[in-house]
C-alpha cells in the first residue's frame, strides 16, 4: 500500500507528500497581506524546504512574494508560462534561474513525481492595473496518486480529460463575499467540477482563513460555509467522491493498492 498526504494550510496553501518527494502549493505564510488577515488557523509551519513549489498564478493570494522569500532551501519554482519575468523583477535573477515555465499540455520532473500543467479558466494577470500578465494553471501531480491542484478556476469543458483523479483539491469559495462568477468555483461548480473529473477523494480549499480587515462581522456566513456546502453538494452531484472538510493545519492520508 503506498501512501499520499495533504496538509492544508488554508487558502490555497498545501503541503503534498507523496513517493518520498513534497511539493508546497500557492504559499501564502503569512498572517496579513494586502488588506487580508488570517482569521482562521494557525501560522502554517513547514516541516522543512519542499522539493519544490508549484504556483498557479500570480494573483497576490496565489503568489505571494513575501511568502516565497521565506520558503527555505532553494527549491525550483514550478510556473505558469509569463510568470518568469515577473519573478526575475521582483525576487532577482536566482529565483528566476531555477524557474520552470509550464504552459497547460506541458510537463516536468521533481523529484519522483511527474508534474503536468493543465487548464484554469481564470485571469492569470498579477491584477487589473498590473502590466505583470501571465496564463492561470492547475496541476495534474503524478506519483503513487493523481492529485490535482486547481489553483483559481471556473468550470472548463476539458475537467473531464483530467480524470481518473486520487485526490483533487478543489477550490469551492474565497476570501470575499462575491468571487463566485465565471472565474471561481463555488461549491455547487466545484462538486460538478470533481464529478467530471472522477476525483476519488476531494478537499476543499480557498475558503475560510483570509477575510477583509474590519469585515468579519459581515456575512459571517459565508466565510464559514462554503466548505460543508461543497460537502453537501458533493454527496448529490458527485456520489462517488469522498470529501474530507479539512481544518487548517490536518493532514489527509489516503492509499492506493499498488
Amino acid at each position: 500500500m503506498s501512501t499520499t498526504s495533504v496538509t492544508w494550510w488554508g487558502h490555497s496553501t498545501m503541503w503534498l507528500s507523496d513517493s518520498g518527494t513534497t511539493l508546497l502549493t500557492d504559499p501564502v505564510l503569512s498572517d496579513r497581506f494586502a488588506h487580508l488577515k488570517r482569521m482562521a488557523g494557525p501560522t502554517p509551519s513547514l516541516p522543512g524546504a519542499p522539493d519544490g513549489v508549484l504556483l498557479s498564478h500570480l494573483h497576490v493570494d496565489h503568489f505571494h512574494l513575501a511568502s516565497l522569500r521565506a520558503v527555505e532551501g532553494a527549491p525550483p519554482l514550478i510556473v505558469p508560462r509569463g510568470a518568469r519575468a515577473f519573478i526575475a523583477k521582483t525576487l532577482g535573477p536566482a529565483y528566476a534561474d531555477r524557474t520552470v515555465e509550464l504552459a497547460p499540455g506541458d510537463e516536468t520532473t521533481v523529484g519522483s513525481l511527474k508534474v503536468r500543467a493543465v487548464p484554469a479558466a481564470h485571469d492569470g494577470g498579477r491584477g487589473p492595473w498590473s502590466r505583470d500578465k501571465a496564463i492561470a494553471i492547475g496541476f495534474v501531480i503524478e506519483g503513487a496518486a493523481r492529485t490535482w491542484h486547481a489553483g483559481d478556476t471556473g468550470l472548463f469543458d476539458e475537467m473531464s480529460e483530467l480524470a481518473p483523479l486520487d485526490l483533487a483539491l478543489i477550490p469551492v469559495g474565497g476570501w470575499g463575499p462575491s468571487l463566485s462568477d465565471v472565474h471561481h468555483l463555488d461549491p455547487a461548480a466545484a462538486a460538478e467540477a470533481v464529478h467530471r473529473a472522477k476525483a476519488s477523494w476531494a478537499v476543499p480549499v480557498h475558503f475560510g482563513t483570509f477575510w477583509p480587515i474590519g469585515l468579519s462581522r459581515i456575512r459571517s456566513h459565508m466565510f464559514h460555509d462554503p466548505g460543508i456546502q461543497f460537502l453537501r453538494h458533493a454527496e448529490l452531484i458527485a456520489p462517488d467522491t469522498q470529501v474530507r472538510v479539512l481544518a487548517q493545519g490536518e493532514t489527509l492520508t489516503i492509499g492506493r493498492t499498488a
